[in-house]
């Protein structure tokens, strides 16, 4: 593969970012970068082992004179969201991330996601075990699988399985701020039953799409204004089955649990003499979205007639989903008393998907570092959900992380950051979800803090990670380990 990153610094850690780019790694499929993590890991003369879920730790012993330094651990997560814009051929299974340098940012050509988040945390990891001039103690370096769709690795931890007794996540995203703390998550999936029937005569059909929209991390991007495409779309055909005789045929909408919806659209039939009101209605309502969510500038809803379907939803049936996806709610439930500025509980409304069996399942994730709050605000979303007569599921759920201000690890990175950078960083909470949480249910003694470089647009095809941030953040953790 072509070395787009070779004049980038520090070296190593951008020459393994790059490699990793090469192995595909989707949640719950990472065979093909463990197997790849072994051979490094055996080629390099690193002690490791892999336990039955794939996670993998790795030991480094202590350089000399450090022995008696506390033993700390590394930690990222092996998996990447895949997503990419709706004409994309990306394989996610098969073919290579391309890292391109884009001014002071590296991004992926072709319109994918990165997968900096998290493989900057394993390159770093990788430039560690394998340098020969960074001082340090006893050292381990924990690589997780499938964090991003259910933090399966981290579930699956046993407790004998580390001897560190510090731990530094590697999957924060902006650099020069440290987080001590970070929300708990739980989805919650409706399976919505529908009956289908004939089209009547006399019908036109018309696709209705909303797209290029942001979308961004359902946790971090929650309160930036970004629309859902999911949501904007629900709300036109609900508003225009108020007045007209709409039959939706397919609704397709969002993708990742854990992503904000970018596109979303529907084939809906309508009674034939109000096709020209249609139109007019939807430009109104197109100039109207536009001028609400200024946050996405390129945001665009477009609607084209197209073959009339043999089928499509009933009457009630089409009243129902709309009512449904229009009522559910989307996006910040409440901020936080305790942490000014932090969001405290949220939801997602991640996908809907059209089912063979005659079904609609609708996906979405809720946040909250208040676990009663969490589930709160899941229930309130399954309510909305059994009122439309669902089948309602909850799964994954994960517990928050409470911040320490005491933490010695924490005062430690603060010295550095100072002596390094002349100023203090930042110390808080996060609203997105880090294994840290199941981490202490393991290890409860559990020293730890999450940081990273700058990155943005994780989990949307504008995921990009920013050149200076990483070279500054290598320096703060080269430091750290030099004098925990």
């Amino acid at each position: 593969m072509e070395k787009n990153l070779a004049g980038l610094t520090p070296a190593p850690l951008w020459q393994y970012f790059e490699e990793i780019c090469g192995v595909p790694r989707p949640s719950k499929r990472e065979e093909k970068i463990v197997a790849y993590l072994r051979d490094f890991f055996t080629r390099h003369g690193v002690e490791h082992h892999v336990d039955a879920v794939g996670n993998i730790v790795a030991r480094k012993p202590a350089t000399r004179g450090r022995e008696d330094a506390t033993p700390l651990i590394l930690q990222a997560h092996l998996d990447m969201v895949c997503e990419q814009d709706r004409d994309g051929r990306h394989d996610f299974d098969r073919d290579p991330i391309v890292p391109v340098i884009d001014g002071e940012w590296v991004k992926a050509a072709g319109g994918t996601t990165l997968g900096a988040d998290d493989g900057i945390g394993v390159a770093a990891c990788m430039a560690v075990l394998t340098s020969s001039t960074i001082q340090h103690g006893p050292l381990e370096c924990l690589f997780t699988v499938d964090e991003e769709s259910g933090m399966t690795g981290a579930f699956a931890l046993q407790p004998d399985f580390l001897q560190g007794k510090m731990l530094l996540n590697l999957d924060s995203e902006d650099e020069g701020e440290l987080f001590i703390g970070c929300a708990g998550g739980i989805n919650t999936t409706a399976r919505l039953p529908y009956n289908s029937t004939p089209v009547p005569p006399g019908r036109f059909a018309v696709q209705v799409e909303v797209s290029k929209l942001l979308g961004g991390h359902s946790g971090d991007d929650i309160n930036k204004g970004r629309a859902n495409a999911i949501k904007i779309l629900a709300r036109f055909l609900w508003m225009l089955n108020e007045t007209k005789n709409v039959r939706v045929a397919t609704f397709e909408g969002g993708d990742k649990r854990n992503a904000i919806p970018r596109e979303a659209r529907a084939v809906i039939v309508i009674a034939g003499p109000c096709r020209e009101q249609v139109i007019t209605e939807f430009q109104a309502y197109a100039s109207a979205v536009k001028a609400t969510w200024i946050m996405d500038p390129d945001i665009c809803l477009t609607i084209d007639e197209v073959e009339v379907p043999a089928r499509a939803l009933d009457e009630a049936s089409t009243r129902t989903l709309l009512d449904v996806l229009h009522a559910c709610p989307h996006g910040v439930f409440a901020t936080s008393f305790r942490v000014p500025g932090l969001v405290e509980t949220s939801t997602n409304l991640a996908s809907v998907k059209f089912d063979e069996e005659e079904s609609i399942t609708i996906a979405t994730s809720q946040r909250s570092d208040i676990d009663s709050e969490k589930m709160n605000i899941a229930d309130t979303v399954a309510s909305v959900f059994r009122l439309a007569g669902a089948h309602v599921a909850y799964a994954d759920s994960y517990p928050g992380w409470s911040p320490d201000t005491s933490s010695p690890l924490s005062r430690v990175m603060i010295a550095s950051h100072e002596r390094l950078f002349g100023k203090t960083p930042v110390v808080r909470s996060i609203h997105a979800g880090l294994e840290c949480g199941l981490f202490l249910e393991k290890y409860p003694d559990m020293d730890m803090v999450s940081f990273g470089p700058t990155l943005r647009d994780v989990h949307s095809p504008r995921e990009r990670v920013h050149v200076g941030s990483v070279e500054r953040w290598w320096k703060h953790l080269v430091d750290v380990l030099e004098n925990v």
